[in-house]
């Protein structure tokens, strides 16, 4: 079974700079980590190949200093990375973005699964993965809270929504976006940083992928920005509620009723 984990390195802080012009994040000089939601996919994907066989590859479109994820997702037990980095793929929306991660699965071939974050905190689109299925043209299972079972020829999963959950049988070849309730992300062992420090990370480009230039970058995007800012300030300041328990309650069922969040 041949399983590709999609992730993505973003900005390790919430004061990132906008680009005026493309109305997207400034990426250069900041410190960058592995998107948190990804480590849940990749280690979904370590336990389905201990169960049952085969290669956890692990993807991701971003500049060079992106290797640094994909050796922390090799660390972490994925076999093998690659890296697709080229500045064409410079200011790609979230189809585009979908549509050059279905041209490198269709390039790493004989893919059987692929998982993803449910969303990365830069954006919080959530689109990527349904993104990748739908040029794939794949069965896909989004917010996948539980792998049920999981065969040879398919899995059984339990879908979050707002309700509860939803009991899905997914076919391969298949996309499933996960959420953090799935698992426990494993810590590294001495081994597997060794194998993360050894491992040739192979970085593709459009042309290795077969790309369509127009279908890629800035111009190749069907979605425009218009508009950013940041969000507004919290209200930080902390109300204490004196009193015996019941007292405490009913004064903070005022309060809350007094703002209208009851």
């Amino acid at each position: 079974m041949k399983i590709v984990v999609c992730i993505k390195q973003v900005p390790a802080t919430n004061n990132a700079k906008i680009d005026p012009e493309t109305k997207r994040i400034v990426r250069e000089g900041l410190e960058a980590i592995l998107n948190p939601f990804d480590t849940y996919a990749v280690e979904e994907a370590v336990q389905l190949r201990e169960k049952l066989g085969g290669e956890v590859v692990v993807l991701s479109m971003g500049p060079e200093k992106a290797g640094l994820a994909l050796r922390e997702c090799i660390s972490a037990g994925a076999d093998r990375a690659v890296l697709l980095s080229d500045r064409a793929f410079g200011g790609s929306d979230t189809w585009a973005t979908s549509y050059v991660l279905s041209k490198a699965i269709q390039k790493i071939g004989d893919v059987d699964l692929v998982i993803c974050g449910k969303q990365a905190i830069d954006g919080d689109t959530a689109q990527v993965g349904p993104g990748i299925a739908a040029h794939l043209g794949w069965t896909q299972a989004a917010f996948v809270m539980k792998v049920v079972d999981a065969s040879a020829t398919g899995l059984r999963v339990q879908r979050m929504h707002e309700d509860g959950y939803d009991v899905c049988d997914v076919d391969y070849p298949a996309v499933v976006t996960v959420v953090k309730d799935i698992n426990s992300p494993r810590i590294p062992s001495l081994r597997g940083r060794m194998a993360a420090t050894k491992a040739e990370i192979p970085v593709w480009h459009p042309d290795d992928i077969g790309t369509d230039l127009a279908l890629i970058g800035l111009n190749g995007s069907p979605t425009r920005v218009v508009k950013t800012q940041p969000p507004p300030a919290r209200n930080t300041v902390t109300q204490v509620m004196f009193g015996s328990p019941q007292e405490s309650a009913h004064a903070l069922v005022r309060e809350l009723r007094k703002r209208n969040l009851l």
